[in-house]
């Protein structure tokens, strides 16, 4: 017989079929009996991993470019997005602490093996398309700041493993603390620019209110109109892997789960929490529109890529006020925006791994390190990016920056096919009696506000595919190309009906079998 004693022998990668994140699950202690304001900062932490979603790189130049083109129109539909990011993320960390589970491991304990595999996937591609915004934005912010050349700074970011491995050393608290602390510096850096410019207010404030030019399909500045700015807007805001994240990670607070008091104030301060963060990430979104709007002169910036802006930033011609002029001599205004720019990179960095594991543990059931797990995917994004860089290496400077910003677009057309899939079993999962009980399935309200976000997205989402289809092909595309995008985009609208079809197939039958098994053991 083996000695029980003998410690077992670990493998890069295992077999994991365990609770959400187990090294960190249920690791916080939170105080019992305090004020509202100490037990909310001790919930506090999560919310911020969350946010750093709603700001990353990829949302900076839909947001400045929006404004650029249509002043504070869109200012309604960063509003939009993030009250419907509140919602979903409300819903995610919900699921996680009633259900024990986070969203892959509940959608996997439902559904078949062959679709388990299928949404997982899908997933790690969407995790693998916002990575290439990280590797562009982290990239250039270095080239920006230290003239780096491009190729080498490229490289350099798979080195944020060794940050990783140092973050997995000191804690979770701690690295939310991290985090909070880089949003607070990418939020400083935009105030700071936007109080310079002294934007109407007027005008911001009126901009909240959607009317009927929001989504106008007629008017057209730059070759863009305010439905595609609006739909690269929400594209860019809410993000599958957050509502993985936000599942798992809101289940590292010690809970008495056989306490319904204590798991409802569980819910009750981690949605506290994540709103709190969510609003600052509304915020930052907000600043960079009106920045497209008050910084610079109307028109102004040509190049939308964050090489474009930053030059922007320190080009007295483009800038539209005498004090906005004084501070871009000194050269602070561009360096502050790729501060803020790498500030961003890193944070993406931890929620794009911590997320990474969360779905493969929960759809596969795998486990490997977090060093190990960031290195594989930070290696597999880099490649386009290289090959973007040596493609364009003969160019000019302004044709190698529209590449890359052509890149980091384009690959953001996963995000549109991995949302539904996340979206719609949260929904389902949310408002099921079985997996959260009478207390705490959605209410009518939120159930009514649910679906109607969901299928609002999902429509937008596929609405703007053919658009984002074209976009892989050259500017001056023939009219044999545009047809042949709109095939594959249709082609593609129809794969992502039928994958849904399987998936609430799958969910329905999943939850007829786990009410059979509860009657079984009712009865026994």
């Amino acid at each position: 017989m083996k000695d029980e004693k003998t410690p077992r022998k670990h493998h890069l990668i295992e077999y994991a079929n365990g609770k959400s994140l187990e090294e960190i699950n249920g690791s916080i202690e939170v105080p019992k009996g305090k004020g509202f304001w100490r037990t909310l900062f001790m919930y506090s932490g999560p919310g911020a991993l969350v946010a750093v979603g709603y700001m990353d790189p990829g949302n900076w130049s839909t947001s400045i470019t929006g404004g650029q083109n249509f002043q504070y129109l869109l200012m309604s539909v960063i509003l939009m997005s993030s009250l419907i990011a509140m919602l979903l993320q409300y819903m995610a960390a919900k699921l996680g602490i009633v259900s024990q589970m986070d969203l892959a491991q509940a959608i996997r304990a439902r559904t078949s093996k062959a679709l388990g595999i299928v949404l997982w996937i899908l997933t790690e591609f969407a995790i693998m398309a916002t990575d290439i915004a990280e590797v562009i934005g982290a990239a250039i912010a270095l080239y920006l700041l230290f003239h780096i050349p491009l190729v080498i700074a490229v490289f350099i970011t798979v080195f944020d493993v060794l940050l990783l491995l140092l973050l997995t050393k000191i804690g979770f608290r701690k690295i939310e603390a991290i985090v909070v602390c880089l949003i607070l510096v990418i939020l400083f850096v935009f105030a700071y620019q936007v109080a310079l410019s002294q934007p109407n207010w007027a005008g911001v404030f009126g901009g909240l209110v959607p009317n009927a030019d929001t989504f106008s399909s007629s008017i057209k500045v730059s070759g863009s109109t305010p439905l595609t700015g609006a739909l690269g807007i929400i594209g860019a805001t809410v993000m599958p892997h957050n509502l993985y994240l936000h599942s798992a990670i809101s289940q590292t607070r010690k809970v008495d789960h056989a306490d319904e008091d204590d798991v409802a104030r569980t819910v009750r301060f981690t949605t506290w929490d994540s709103n709190i963060q969510l609003t600052a990430a509304f915020f930052v979104n907000a600043l960079l529109l009106i920045m497209g709007v008050a910084v610079f002169k109307t028109g102004a910036v040509k190049d939308p890529s964050f090489f474009g802006l930053f030059q922007a930033l320190s080009n007295t011609s483009m800038l539209s006020n005498g004090v906005l002029i004084g501070v871009a001599k000194s050269g602070v205004l561009s360096v502050l925006f790729a501060v803020a720019l790498l500030a961003s990179g890193q944070n993406s960095t931890i929620t794009g791994t911590l997320t990474g594991q969360v779905i493969m543990e929960g759809f596969v059931h795998m486990r490997m390190p977090l060093w190990l797990r960031r290195l594989v995917t930070r290696l597999i994004s880099v490649i386009p990016v290289l090959i973007c860089v040596a493609m364009t290496g003969g160019e000019t400077p302004i044709q190698q920056h529209e590449a890359l910003n052509t890149l980091m677009n384009n690959s953001q057309v996963f995000l549109a096919f991995a949302l539904p899939f996340s979206m719609l079993p949260l929904l389902m999962m949310t408002d099921n009696r079985l997996e959260m009980g009478d207390r705490f399935k959605n209410s009518l309200v939120i159930k009514i506000l649910g679906w109607f976000s969901v299928i609002a997205l999902t429509v937008l989402n596929m609405k703007g595919l053919p658009a984002n289809i074209e976009a892989f092909f050259p500017a001056n595309a023939t009219a044999a190309q545009l047809r042949l995008a709109d095939d594959i985009a249709y082609g593609l609208i129809a794969a992502v009906i039928a994958l849904l079809i399987w998936t609430v197939y799958d969910l329905h039958q999943g939850n007829k079998r786990l009410a059979a098994k509860l009657g079984a053991n009712t009865a026994a």
